[in-house]
């Protein structure tokens, strides 16, 4: 489960990792950060003009992301 309390701290404390400007939805970017007990946790969000939309958060695969879980692995 992810709370909502570590979506907040990712959004408030967290990092810009991936910047997506032109996605055919709207610009969004992902962003990491740490929820409880220090566990990685990307958010995925696009900024509007008057919020941020939370588009998704989860729990990455370590089998998908470099150890610091700022760059993905190459396939």
């Amino acid at each position: 489960m992810i709370r909502t309390s570590e979506v907040l701290k990712v959004i408030f404390e967290g990092e810009i990792i991936e910047d997506y400007p032109e996605d055919t939805r709207g610009h969004s970017c992902l962003m990491l950060g740490f929820g409880d007990e220090g566990r990685p946790l990307p958010v995925v969000c696009a900024p509007k003009d008057q919020y941020l939309a939370i588009i998704t958060a989860y729990v990455p695969s370590e089998d998908e992301w470099d150890k610091d879980f700022r760059n993905r692995r190459k396939k």
